[in-house]
């Protein structure tokens, strides 16, 4: 099941409908474009603060999963933690593969 997300996460940057960083996805949250935060289950504390505010701040959905480096690797982003999603049929997908995930 982790393959088919990361899997679908990748789709998701090729076609621009993912960013990364905590303030990148702050800025979409606040355009009101992100439909789904992912953070990673070992996000720094600081970090992790610093996005669930703004994350309540829009009620943006969100959901931890995996660790930073799985999440980088299948996106092609170094050292980030945190994505936001950016359609709603890439969001809604990846969502149900989470929550289907027996691993998680």
């Amino acid at each position: 099941m982790k393959n088919k997300v990361l899997s679908y996460l990748g789709f998701a940057k090729k076609s621009g409908n993912l960013v990364s960083g905590v303030n990148t996805c702050t800025f979409n949250m606040a355009r009101g474009k992100a439909k789904l935060v992912i953070l990673a289950e070992d996000i720094s504390e600081n970090s992790e603060k610093k996005i669930m505010k703004e994350i309540r701040r829009y009620g943006v959905d969100h959901i931890q999963y995996g660790t930073g480096e799985e999440l980088s690797h299948a996106t092609g982003a170094e050292g980030r933690s945190v994505f936001a999603v950016l359609d709603e049929n890439f969001a809604e997908t990846i969502r149900r593969e989470i929550e289907n995930d027996p691993t998680k």
